[in-house]
């Protein structure tokens, strides 16, 4: 029986060809139809040795779990060069991560400082201030009074003259309350 089995795989005729990609691998493990165990271990081998997925426009793309992106490439495998351009678009992938946590964690800071701004403005502040005077300076005081002495009128403006001596007769009595109270 083993010379039998030696024969036919030695001249059973040629060796299989190898699958040109993964959709044409899957289906030779499909056609083999091996026992349950062999077929997992058939498909694993498959997405090893094919990077790529047919298209069905034509030619492969490769998905990169890493960005969750895909590209196109040419055949079942990335060449060098599209190795590399999925690598340099994973370096911009990065970056472009690495700016949006930055700004991120800005605008988490900025927000944090907004709210502890709008949090002190919301604080009672306390009692208004007043300011007012206890007493006035001596030489405003002797300036108004002096005011009121060169004030003159004579009999050609007896109007303009009149709201002269009110408005000095008001000043004084409102300097005089002042210097009275303490």
């Amino acid at each position: 029986m083993l010379a039998f089995i030696v024969l036919w795989l030695g001249f059973g005729g040629s060796q299989p060809q190898p699958a040109q990609d993964f959709e044409e691998c899957v289906e030779r493990v499909h056609a083999t139809a091996p026992p349950n165990d062999g077929v997992g271990a058939l498909m694993t081998d498959c997405n090893v040795r094919f990077a790529g997925r047919r298209k069905a426009a034509g030619g492969y793309t490769y998905y990169d779990f890493m960005q969750d992106r895909i590209f196109d490439i040419a055949g079942p495998n990335p060449t060098a060069e599209e190795r590399k351009q999925i690598d340099r678009e994973y370096i911009n992938y990065l970056d472009a991560q690495r700016r949006e946590a930055v700004s991120a964690e800005l605008a988490k800071r900025q927000n944090e400082q907004l709210r502890a701004d709008l949090e002190r403005t919301r604080q009672p502040v306390g009692p208004p201030m007043v300011l007012s005077p206890t007493s006035l300076p001596p030489a405003a005081a002797k300036r108004l009074v002096d005011r009121s002495k060169a004030t003159r009128c004579g009999d050609d403006s007896l109007l303009s003259c009149s709201w002269a001596k009110f408005s000095t007769a008001v000043k004084n009595a409102f300097a005089s309350s002042g210097r009275t109270k303490p």
